[in-house]
């Protein structure tokens, strides 16, 4: 694989900055992850940096070098890393569990893969044409999907989430892919503090023209600006894939062996990483669950 990747993180006007974001990757296959801490409740910094660590843990045990069924790998990795946060929270005492939303993708043999849950998205523009983006969990979205958003609504109820890894209930998980990459494509990773105060034009616009290098850093700028003293923290990763505006330092994954593996992602062993068998075992259990779900729904 060769791709180029520009990755930025500002704090905006808040107290701290509760975005992560981070990839890794083998010498066939890469891992592209951002997560946003959710506001109002504890240690949000702690629970996106977690869900980036348990991905990433993951990613190295199962790519040697390229996943087996990269969409089953990432709607269980979004799901470990919502058990992870859950027991860091027991671990702790902690009255309320640290929450955040999360957006990851794969690219492995040419093909684009992606899960999200929450707010924080994905778009993949090709020669200045959007061709894909994530829907946000988020009660504005669903009423627009069901076709009864009313003018105005946006504002009002356009951060209220209706799923996020850390709650109490299981979240809600939107798997996409695989697509096609050609030579060229740019795929954005971004919190809502970026979307949020600059339009799908704007970004589309950006991407489309220029290389991610240019792009993503007047993006956020402009997001910076538009929204003012109180913005949110702004986090985007951008990836071309094999593109001919790549930045001179473009990755190149071939010199990798097959156990072959590089992060940005803080690795196992940090506060709050679960270990390899205790990884294993929440997959397990996720996976009986749901087999016996679709059991019950059979029976019904």
């Amino acid at each position: 694989m060769k791709f180029g990747v520009y990755q930025v993180s500002r704090r905006g006007g808040r107290e701290k900055n509760e975005d992560r974001m981070g990839y890794c990757y083998t010498r066939d296959a890469g891992l592209f992850a951002l997560a946003d801490g959710m506001g109002g409740h504890p240690e949000g910094e702690v629970a996106a940096q977690i869900a980036l660590q348990t991905l990433a843990a993951m990613f190295q045990r199962d790519a040697k070098p390229t996943l087996a069924d990269p969409a089953r790998f990432l709607a269980d990795g979004v799901l470990v890393a919502h058990q992870t946060l859950l027991q860091y929270g027991a671990d702790r005492g902690l009255s309320d569990t640290p929450r955040t939303t999360v957006v990851v993708c794969v690219l492995q043999n040419g093909m684009a893969h992606w899960a999200h849950c929450g707010d924080s998205r994905l778009y993949l523009v090709r020669a200045g044409n959007l061709i894909a983006r994530t829907r946000d969990h988020s009660y504005s979205e669903l009423q627009e999907a069901l076709g009864r958003s009313q003018p105005g609504a946006e504002r009002f109820n356009r951060n209220v989430l209706f799923t996020c890894l850390g709650s109490p209930g299981k979240p809600m998980v939107d798997v996409s892919g695989p697509l096609a990459l050609t030579s060229g494509d740019r795929l954005l990773l971004c919190s809502d503090g970026l979307w949020g105060t600059v339009g799908e034009p704007d970004i589309i616009r950006h991407l489309g023209e220029r290389p991610i290098t240019d792009s993503v850093p007047e993006l956020v700028e402009q997001a910076l600006r538009n929204g003012g003293p109180r913005c949110d923290n702004v986090t985007a990763l951008a990836v071309e894939w094999e593109g001919e505006d790549e930045p001179e330092d473009a990755i190149s994954t071939q010199e990798l062996g097959d156990e072959g593996f590089a992060s940005t992602i803080q690795g196992a062993g940090a506060e709050g990483q679960m270990d390899e068998d205790e990884i294993e075992r929440s997959v397990r259990e996720i996976r009986e669950t749901i087999i016996q779900r679709a059991a019950t729904h059979k029976k019904i």
